[in-house]
């Protein structure tokens, strides 16, 4: 009995433990939730006129590119420029052998002189043949007159029938020869032009070969970079082969992609006489270009605006990318913020009983701060003087979230 009633004991000792310490502990005191309370910066606004500004990417082209080509066959003996180089004007940049070209000259002027003695000898011919006329018209008179003296003689008896034949022979071949002679004086002024004619292909042929040789050697025409070299000193060219490229340093054109939304203001500043100058972003001085005019077709993307440099920039070269900033009309109502303060394309948060308020608005372009940050230009009706816009970029915003502010001085003064 003993050793059953030892367990029995300890359990039991047990349970009366564990009444007495559940009955004998402390009451926690109930916890109440806490919402959590996000940090953000803030900036208080002033709706007023400002300019925006619209930011494009370009590439640089320049309108009067072009590429130098061979004249005619041959072979490249001189080429003193090279890719990227900048030239004056009056420098040679490539030149043929002359001992391609001066055979061609040569040649043509040999044709030139032969069309031309072709053409004396004709007019030579032509006044003999008006000479040798006249005389041939004697001997075919003579030739007629000695007939009818024949045939009298022969219908007088007096002389043979062999006579008379021998006399028409000779009145024919006279009239034979003098119809010959007027042949040829008629087609005179066909032989004529002929030869003219061929004076005139040959001279043009001559001129075509003295220009040929002259664009043989081709000097830079103004001060400009060499784009490109497709050719070696030695190379043997064919006819229009290309050699170089080549364009002036002044005179770049940036063409940037203007969204289509934009585009009418563009054309109507431009319709109205109005100046736009745009200004470079991210280079290393700022580089100033006017808007020219606005591309003759359009795409998906929108339609290309062409600047016009302001000033050469000898540091830049044909297909750089620039980033530019176009001003726009003044806006009216219209508020700067700094690009974290948007959420999505058109949504800030205001600050209202310390919680987030969405509000909507429209985005009207950039502006260009003081220190030189750029700062989005928007405006909305609910968008009042006073209002306290929260410029933190939360990856979690809401309406209603609870929010709390820092120090916003800094916000405010660049505002």
């Amino acid at each position: 009995m003993r050793k059953r009633l030892v367990p029995l004991l300890i359990i039991v000792i047990g349970v009366i433990g564990f009444i007495l310490l559940k009955a004998t502990r402390s009451v926690p005191e109930p916890v109440t939730p806490q919402e959590r309370t996000w940090r953000v910066e803030t900036m208080v606004i002033d709706p007023g006129a400002r300019q925006p500004s619209l930011t494009l990417y370009g590439q640089l082209e320049s309108p009067r590119r072009f590429t130098v080509v061979a004249p005619m066959a041959g072979r490249v003996d001189q080429l003193p420029a090279r890719d990227g180089q900048t030239v004056e004007q009056g420098e040679l940049l490539v030149a043929l052998d002359e001992r391609d070209i001066e055979p061609m000259t040569r040649q043509a002027e040999a044709d030139l002189a032969d069309a031309r003695a072709q053409l004396d000898r004709e007019q030579i011919e032509h006044a003999n043949d008006r000479k040798a006329l006249a005389l041939e018209q004697r001997i075919l008179d003579n030739a007629r007159k000695g007939l009818e003296r024949v045939q009298q003689l022969v219908a007088r008896e007096l002389v043979s029938r062999t006579e008379l034949e021998g006399a028409e022979d000779l009145a024919e071949r006279a009239s034979l020869t003098m119809a010959v002679r007027q042949r040829s004086i008629q087609s005179h002024e066909a032989r004529l032009a002929a030869l003219q004619a061929r004076v005139e292909r040959a001279r043009s042929s001559l001129e075509a070969a003295q220009r040929d040789a002259e664009r043989s050697r081709f000097t830079a025409p103004f001060r400009g970079v060499v784009a490109e070299v497709q050719a070696a000193p030695g190379d043997q060219v064919n006819k229009n082969q290309a050699l170089l490229d080549f364009y002036p340093v002044e005179g770049l054109e940036l063409r940037a992609t203007l969204p289509q939304i934009h585009a009418m203001d563009f054309t109507r500043a431009l319709a109205q006489g109005q100046k736009l100058v745009a200004r470079s972003l991210e280079t290393e001085s700022e580089l100033t270009m006017t808007l020219q005019r606005i591309a003759g077709q359009a795409d998906a993307t929108g339609v290309e605006a062409i600047f016009v440099l302001d000033q050469p920039a000898p540091g830049l070269r044909l297909g750089n990318l620039l980033a530019i900033s176009v001003p726009k009309p003044a806006a009216p109502e219209s508020i700067a913020v700094p690009y974290s303060a948007l959420y999505g394309n058109r949504t800030l948060y205001a600050l209202q009983d310390g919680r987030m308020a969405h509000i909507d608005v429209e985005r009207i372009g950039e502006t260009l701060m003081e220190n030189g940050e750029r700062w989005l230009l928007v405006r909305a009706p609910d968008l009042t003087p006073g209002t306290r816009i929260i410029t933190t970029h939360l990856p979690n915003a809401m309406q209603g979230l609870k929010v709390d502010t820092t120090s916003d001085a800094a916000a405010e003064s660049a505002q």
